[in-house]
């Protein structure tokens, strides 16, 4: 168990498998956040809870309801960052939620679709100008949801973010480049990196912290990994390498 100092801010990033029961996927997420140390900052990979089930897309789209009851619950003294298969009108978004103290305080649809996975064949795809930086609690947050960080207007519109959180289901032919991608996004923003990936065979399996300075803690088999966020790393590393990052 992690014992916070008064205000002691916490980066928590997590890594486990998404079955073919999405009840279970749930009980699972649930456990970890209560692990997470009060005032913590918690990421769990894209659609975790789900995956891409398409063949059963009704039952993933009924579930969506149930599941943010249950997280809206488990975020009290928390901040957890993932996404969720749900309607939208007359179709169906991959929305990232991000859930603080029993509400929801941010959401949009993903706004950059994996079209040579197919995923433009199932879902309506966001607007980029809702890719925007936020801030909660002291802390200028941007979040992109894992092919949305191929792309640099993106990375632009997140620019001055303290903090950048990253949910994916990112596959595995491809893992060099989401740990490139990663680290060079906290080094170039000299910000954290926090970000997960799904411990499913297909996925790269990499979830992890990136301080402002590219150092990187990566889970391994750790289901939950956190450490403190400091403010201070980041003003000293925008201080000692200044490059227009305010």
């Amino acid at each position: 168990m992690t014992i916070s100092k008064r205000g002691e801010q916490h980066l928590c990033s997590l890594l486990f498998e998404t079955t073919s029961d999405y009840n279970t996927n749930l009980q699972t997420l649930l456990s970890l956040i209560k692990q997470c140390p009060k005032d913590s900052f918690i990421v769990a990979s894209e659609v975790c809870l789900t995956g891409f089930d398409y063949e059963n897309f009704d039952a993933v789209l009924a579930f969506a309801s149930l599941a943010t009851e249950a997280l809206l619950e488990a975020s009290k003294e928390k901040t957890l960052f993932l996404t969720i298969i749900e309607k939208e009108g007359d179709g169906v978004v991959n929305r990232l939620k991000v859930f603080q103290n029993n509400q929801i305080i941010y959401q949009r649809a993903k706004a950059k679709l994996f079209r040579f996975g197919g995923e433009h064949h199932y879902f309506h795809e966001g607007d980029t100008s809702d890719v925007m930086m936020f801030q909660t609690q002291g802390i200028k947050v941007g979040v992109l949801v894992c092919f949305e960080l191929r792309f640099k207007e993106l990375w632009i519109a997140l620019e001055g973010c303290d903090l950048i959180v990253i949910p994916a289901w990112w596959g595995k032919a491809r893992a060099e480049h989401f740990i490139t991608l990663t680290k060079a996004l906290a080094i170039l923003n000299q910000c954290y990196v926090l970000y997960s990936d799904s411990k499913n065979e297909e996925c790269t399996q990499e979830s992890g912290i990136i301080t402002p300075q590219g150092e990187v803690s990566s889970n391994g088999n750790t289901a939950c990994l956190c450490r403190s966020y400091s403010k201070k790393e980041i003003a000293l590393m925008r201080r000692y390498m200044d490059v227009g990052i305010g």
